[in-house]
């Protein structure tokens, strides 16, 4: 089972393959900043299933959903707060290996990249999002692969 290096390495090579791959079939126009964001929410997602234990990944996500977390508290949404301070403590529930490295958890995950901006804004809007849903995917099932989930 690669580290988080060889889990960060899959998930960059799965996005660069990803992305060549769907402007060479016209899905997405060659944006640098578009491209660099979906190869950032590549390796999130690659990063993702270890949250549940001890690892870089967990250290990252956890500073990331505290400062998220206090700019809501600050902006006074407390209800937003809320609600991702109970999700961000759903990873804590269960062993390692448990629900973070199955199939539907790599779905589901990635939900509120969609589910946010269409309760905030639109669905029409939320429709852009879909690529970062995508590259987070990606991102997630490489991980599972390199781990052998899929063997």
């Amino acid at each position: 089972m690669p580290g988080y290096k060889g889990h960060l390495t899959g998930g960059f090579f799965f996005a660069v393959m990803g992305l060549i791959g769907s402007v060479m079939l016209g899905w997405l126009a060659l944006n640098p900043l578009i491209a660099l964001g979906l190869i950032g929410f590549c390796l999130l997602g690659a990063m993702f299933p270890d949250v549940d234990t001890d690892s870089k990944g967990q250290n990252l996500f956890y500073v990331v959903f505290a400062a998220v977390d206090l700019g809501l508290i600050f902006q006074k949404q407390y209800i937003w707060a809320a609600w991702l301070g109970f999700f961000a403590m759903l990873p804590a529930i269960g062993s390692h290996r448990g629900w973070t490295h199955t199939w539907w958890a790599m779905l589901l995950v990635p939900v509120p990249i969609l589910a946010v901006p269409a309760v905030t804004m639109s669905v029409e809007f939320a429709k852009d999002f879909v690529p970062f849903y995508v590259a987070f995917a990606t991102g997630y099932f490489s991980h599972l692969l390199l781990d052998g989930e899929f063997a």
